[in-house]
């Protein structure tokens, strides 16, 4: 099932609406990496000392090339574990329109789902991107003392938050509060699952663009999917989808 979600969804990406929300999504995530890169720049600009002196090689200048050169590295790093946060942030926001895109064309006849407004959405991603920031800083001390495993667990905490969040806001535009708590919880495993598919490739630099959208449309799939065969579950608010 997730795996025909994620196939499903991959087929879609020459959508226009799935290239209109990649363009936009490219330029509000490299527009907010950068700015970071800038402030990463500056802060160590501020720590750092202008020069200082080292035995037999002499004294070192640290000019502000110099130190952009030098943080350049540690920003890459950085930026691999914050793409998670941002894609998911832009993810939520973007949410209404790729799941669009994604209905028209494989659940045709469903009635109009509940929207989720600009500003909901806003308020939702920045509440989650705080979550997502907040649980890896906690757990990079898991990923230090465990450090060959690290990798698993990195994958496994943001796969089981991505797959909450996500399994929640897709929910809640066919079922009311309740029936979206009620179907998280109920399809816990498959959507950590799911989460945890969308995790790994947030990690892999270029491919990480695309994995917002694809996470978006596959999570919308396994909904209908979960719900085809589970129509009995309370606050659903459509019909079976179509194959």
């Amino acid at each position: 099932m997730i795996a025909s979600a994620v196939a499903s969804a991959i087929a879609q990406l020459g959508d226009r609406r799935f290239l209109g929300v990649l363009a936009i999504g490219l330029g509000l995530t490299i527009g907010l990496l950068v700015a970071f890169y800038l402030g990463f720049v500056a802060v160590l600009g501020w720590l750092l000392p202008g020069s200082f002196s080292l035995p037999w090689i002499g004294e070192i200048d640290l000019t502000g090339a110099v130190i952009g050169w030098v943080g350049l590295p540690v920003f890459l790093l950085l930026s691999a574990i914050l793409m998670i946060p941002v894609a998911t942030a832009f993810m939520g926001i973007f949410l209404d329109k790729i799941a669009d895109a994604v209905e028209d064309r494989y659940y045709p006849g469903l009635p109009p789902a509940r929207r989720i407004g600009l500003i909901e959405g806003l308020v939702d991603a920045a509440r989650f991107l705080g979550v997502m920031v907040a649980v890896n800083l906690v757990a990079l001390i898991a990923y230090l003392l465990f450090a060959p495993i690290a990798p698993l667990l990195f994958w496994g905490v943001n796969g089981y938050l991505l797959g909450r969040e996500y399994g929640q806001l897709v929910a809640l535009r066919r079922r009311d509060a309740a029936g979206a708590s009620a179907f998280r919880r109920t399809n816990g495993g498959r959507l950590f699952i799911a989460g945890v598919v969308m995790a790994v490739p947030l990690t892999i630099p270029v491919i990480n663009l695309l994995v917002p959208i694809i996470g978006a449309a596959s999570f919308t799939h396994l909904y209908h999917k979960i719900s085809a065969t589970r129509p009995s579950q309370s606050g659903y608010m459509g019909r079976n989808p179509q194959p």
